[in-house]
């Protein structure tokens, strides 16, 4: 799913294609990416874009009129920038939405049967505000903020930091990168944080978003983003099980769990222990390795 570095990207990149731009025409190829009804999405047609903007995860196209189309990439959507009579490249079957401008026309796209990806037309500031999950915006927040916003219940770091409802945009990927950054286990409650270690992570948080939003900007330009993805290369940990982890060597972690996964460094964060996958651990039982040197 398309993180806080990633929406940051993608709202400068249509900042400079929409932004004072008129709608021309607006078409959905899929009966499922409309969630709202009123206002009508046909009462878009003819305005102009008057800003990009970001609330958590979802992307906003601020309209004259106080229209708000509100785009929620889920984990497959994807948006994609084509001038004018230039192809989309992909198969019908993965477009959902289309967007034309005269510079150019602005394609939702999922490579997904699931269908997740959602746009709503709202209308008025308090409508937009309803969306809005209400997390602390972590490159906004400041220390003390941070550590209410974690501490106001007793949840894992992982389950933290991935929460809308604590912090606002950060996902499974970012959420590795950042416990890796700052050393602390993703299975740590939140209440039993120090100081130490809390301004530890809001260091690391704040270091871990802004170093990759730089990088994604580098990677773009003055173009538009074409490869939004979890998995990267110059990751520490994210999606890297089993490879050395860039500071120790050590092998990269994981527990699986659901549709997800959380990779780790037992040598940096958990102090050499393995933490216990919820299935491996079961089949393996008094063989499963309690530590990396086990391994």
């Amino acid at each position: 799913m398309p993180e806080l570095p990633d929406v940051v990207v993608y709202v400068e990149a249509l900042n400079r294609h929409v932004v004072g731009q008129r709608l021309e025409r607006l078409r959905l190829l899929s009966p499922f990416v409309l969630r709202s009804v009123d206002p009508p999405i046909d009462s878009l047609a003819g305005r102009t874009v008057r800003a990009v903007r970001r609330v958590g995860k979802r992307i906003v196209l601020a309209f004259e009129g106080d229209l708000f189309l509100v785009i929620h990439l889920m984990i497959a959507g994807r948006l994609r920038w084509r001038e004018p009579g230039k192809q989309l490249g992909m198969g019908p079957k993965m477009l959902l939405a289309s967007f034309e401008f005269a510079p150019g026309a602005l394609f939702l796209t999922e490579a997904s049967s699931k269908k997740r990806a959602s746009i709503q037309l709202v209308r008025g500031e308090a409508a937009l505000a309803a969306l809005d999950p209400g997390g602390v915006e972590p490159l906004d927040a400041t220390r003390d903020q941070f550590r209410a916003a974690l501490t106001r219940e007793n949840h894992t770091l992982k389950r933290a930091l991935t929460d809308p409802h604590v912090l606002s945009g950060i996902g499974n990927a970012y959420s590795d990168e950042i416990l890796h950054a700052a050393r602390l286990s993703p299975l740590k409650l939140t209440r039993s944080l120090s100081d130490a270690e809390t301004a530890r992570l809001h260091d690391a948080t704040r270091a871990t978003l802004l170093v990759w939003i730089d990088h994604l900007r580098r990677d773009v330009k003055d173009g538009f983003p074409e490869k939004v993805t979890a998995f990267r290369d110059e990751m520490a940990v994210h999606g890297r099980f089993k490879q050395p982890c860039p500071v120790c060597g050590a092998p990269v972690q994981r527990i699986v769990y659901a549709a997800n996964e959380c990779n780790y460094c037992a040598r940096c964060q958990t102090d050499g222990r393995l933490l216990a996958d919820r299935s491996l651990s079961r089949l393996l039982k008094d063989d499963w390795p309690k530590s990396i040197d086990d391994l």
